[in-house]
């Protein structure tokens, strides 16, 4: 397992911190914004 991530805050909101994983990305596993309930893949 590999500690590659990258961190962005939410497209939609701005405001929460959304942490990727290497793996999650190449999977385009999704995430969810706490905030504002905007998922992405």
């Amino acid at each position: 397992m590999t500690s590659e991530y990258t961190e962005f805050k939410c497209p939609s909101c701005g405001k929460d911190a959304i942490i990727r994983c290497k793996h999650c990305r190449e999977i385009s596993n999704e995430y969810k914004c706490e905030t504002c309930a905007f998922q992405g893949p």
